[in-house]
């Protein structure tokens, strides 16, 4: 695992499609640590237990779904959760132990932004870390191709063009320091934003989907 910001670890890239790379994040706290997103990378799970396991995963959509996850839950004791739309998607490996159907924060500082439009129950979470950084974990909503924000509707997830607008307006009134997507192309799996920055950036993928 890498550290990234004091309270934020990176598991080692995973190439679910060519071309796509993904890893997990582990957001370490004294209440208890949280995993975004899923690894299947088993010797991760060692360096996860030396940072005090895991209390809760979040996972973002359905293509977060592996058979890691029930292991991860099986390992550490962790509570899984996903939005109520993804849950059947989910129950196919292991069993929900939280659903997430509103905007609302959770755990002190996790707010949870429901975003359909990449699927119907994607999911993002800000997080104002006590370290200065706030951090927007998007799931694949809107994610890095190539340095550039993009986007991409799955169809077979419930996901459409007028849900996946009206969420990146939601998340165009953010002001994130970190974007960190689920699934990037390239060598970039997220980056520091100002708050100027992600405004335009957003305004420039709501374009593409007029």
């Amino acid at each position: 695992m890498k550290q990234i910001y004091p309270d934020l670890w990176q598991t080692r890239a995973e190439h679910p499609f060519a071309g796509v790379t993904s890893h997990a994040y582990l957001l370490v706290r004294e209440t208890g640590n949280i995993l975004f997103y899923n690894s299947g990378i088993r010797e991760e799970y060692e360096h996860i237990e030396a940072l005090g396991g895991v209390a809760f995963q979040f996972l973002s959509h359905m293509d977060e779904v592996g058979p890691s996850l029930a292991e991860i839950k099986s390992r550490f004791g962790s509570k899984l959760c996903c939005h109520r739309l993804e849950e059947s998607a989910v129950k196919k490996v292991t069993l929900v132990d939280c659903l997430f159907d509103i905007r609302e924060l959770r755990l002190g500082n996790i707010e949870i932004i429901p975003t359909p439009g990449h699927t119907a129950g994607s999911v993002c979470f800000y997080v104002n870390s006590p370290f200065g950084k706030s951090y927007l974990f998007t799931g694949d909503t809107i994610y890095l191709n190539n340095h550039v924000w993009d986007v991409r509707i799955n169809r077979y997830g419930g996901g459409s063009k007028s849900d996946l607008r009206n969420s990146l307006i939601i998340l165009q009134d953010l002001a994130p320091t970190v974007v960190i997507s689920s699934a990037s192309i390239g060598d970039t799996p997220f980056k520091e934003v100002s708050a100027d920055d992600w405004r335009s950036d957003i305004a420039k993928v709501l374009d593409t989907l007029a």
